[in-house]
């Protein structure tokens, strides 16, 4: 690794035409025990190891364990993987269209709840999958830490570069995508679309009202949590939203954000006082910047869109079954159609990276009731979803007699009531209260309670 045109290769090698274009969905999910709220540990009788091995033996996924600890399965050209705090995350198989992703989360969901039968005792407690952006009842001692060499790296480093590194690590979920580029054009018009619409996106899917058992008075404590998180390696990334941003702006700005680690063999050494930059330059001991050390420290970078062979979109909460669909339908109709695409630069065209950054801390607390520009952020969203609906309608994509806009429709629903999936819960927990004629006093359910019984219902996969 030497030159410009060796740290530029990944992505001009990534480009494709349009007919090879797929669409990759993650989603993470917390575990805990359906009654207790226990969250699942790494390891021991309620773990997400003895889940993931009857995944294996029961469900023909590949261990992943090269002599050192269980930390991923794999199948079919998808795979699940362990954040730091044991959240649970299914990376999809690159597929040509929405069905085939709402299939296959459909039967991971399904294959989980068969585990969860197979693994509770006779009358004990059953696993229960949430679809939430921070963990709703857990603090950080009750969690485990999976044991994966760069979590302990990370671990030590991101509590230096913010307040909240440790929860983003342990306590969030988000649901992402992943998307195709014809060229460095397609690529950085996608890009900026995908930035200047991130504070939107997050708004209208925010679904993470509760910390510690209680509402902490908005409606997306994950994205309060970004906001406190390594301002090098995370954000809005401005030079992108330039017009005339290329792949050599984004490498510009990761060559300058610390690096974590080396990874030479089974050996994973700690480096995180020196910029990718400064590594290519000097080396670090006796180690040389490689190809793939490049790529391991493009994927330690978290910006709300993050471009690598593909173009990952980050911004949104880990979301109940019948949305999950939502962000990949959303960013599938503008980003693979040129008539959306160019709609959507548009709708965005003129928006600033200040009142976007203002924007971000706005829709912690109002969602899509937020303010931008005297009107409610969920306006733009209503446009945004209109967009992308009728693009996918264009593609033609119909199986059962329905086309790919039918992922969007409860999304539609939410853009038009100016809602968030975190008012659900919220309007669950006061009902909850008010039923009970009680706010935590005896004879009547308690907030945390109530709080419990509105995750459950509403976000139980």
């Amino acid at each position: 690794m030497r030159s410009m045109d060796d740290l530029l290769a990944p992505f001009h090698e990534a480009c494709k035409p349009a007919s090879a274009f797929r669409v990759g969905a993650e989603a993470e999910k917390i575990g805990v025990l359906e009654r207790s709220l226990t969250p699942l540990a790494y390891d021991g009788d309620h773990g997400v190891v003895r889940v993931m091995r009857e995944l294996a033996r029961s469900h023909g996924w590949a261990l992943v364990e090269d002599g050192g600890p269980l930390l991923a399965l794999e199948k079919n050209h998808a795979s699940v993987t362990l954040e730091p705090g044991a959240q649970f995350e299914l990376s999809g198989a690159p597929l040509q269209d929405l069905h085939a992703i709402a299939a296959e989360f459909e039967a991971h969901r399904l294959e989980l709840e068969a585990v969860g039968k197979a693994l509770a005792p006779e009358g004990g407690e059953r696993i229960a999958w949430l679809g939430i952006g921070f963990h709703p009842f857990a603090r950080q001692a009750d969690l485990s830490w999976v044991p994966k060499p760069r979590y302990g790296v990370m671990r030590r480093y991101l509590p230096t570069r913010g307040d909240h590194g440790l929860d983003m690590m342990r306590r969030t979920a988000t649901v992402q995508a992943n998307f195709d580029y014809s060229s460095e054009e397609h690529a950085m018009r996608s890009v900026r679309v995908g930035l200047k619409l991130a504070p939107f996106f997050t708004a209208l899917f925010a679904n993470s009202p509760f910390y510690e058992g209680k509402p902490f008075g908005g409606r997306s404590f994950r994205a309060k949590v970004w906001l406190s998180v390594d301002p090098d390696r995370q954000g809005l990334l401005e030079p992108m939203l330039a017009p005339k941003a290329r792949f050599t702006d984004y490498v510009e700005w990761a060559l300058d954000a610390p690096m974590f680690v080396v990874i030479r063999g089974d050996e994973v050494v700690e480096n995180t006082g020196q910029s990718f930059r400064s590594f290519m330059r000097h080396g670090f001991g006796s180690h040389r910047a490689t190809m793939i050390d490049w790529v391991t420290h493009l994927n330690t970078l978290f910006p709300e869109v993050r471009l690598k062979r593909t173009i990952e979109v980050r911004g949104g909460d880990s979301l109940p079954k019948h949305l999950v669909v939502g962000p990949a339908a959303l960013f599938t109709g503008l980003l693979y159609d040129e008539k959306a695409l160019g709609e959507a630069e548009a709708l965005t065209e003129s928006f600033r990276f200040d009142e976007l950054q203002e924007l971000r801390s706005r829709v912690v607390i109002d969602g899509p009731r937020a303010q931008f520009r005297g009107r409610p952020a969920g306006e733009v969203m209503q446009r945004a979803v209109a967009i992308a609906k009728s693009a996918l309608q264009r593609r033609g994509k119909v199986e059962n007699g329905r086309d790919e806009a039918t992922y969007l429709e409860p999304v539609e629903r939410l853009a038009a009531e100016m809602r968030c999936p975190a008012d659900d819960l919220l309007d669950h927990v006061e009902q909850s209260q008010r039923s009970s004629g009680a706010t935590g006093t005896a004879g009547g359910a308690s907030i945390e309670e109530a709080v419990a019984a509105a995750s459950l219902r509403i976000c139980r996969l």
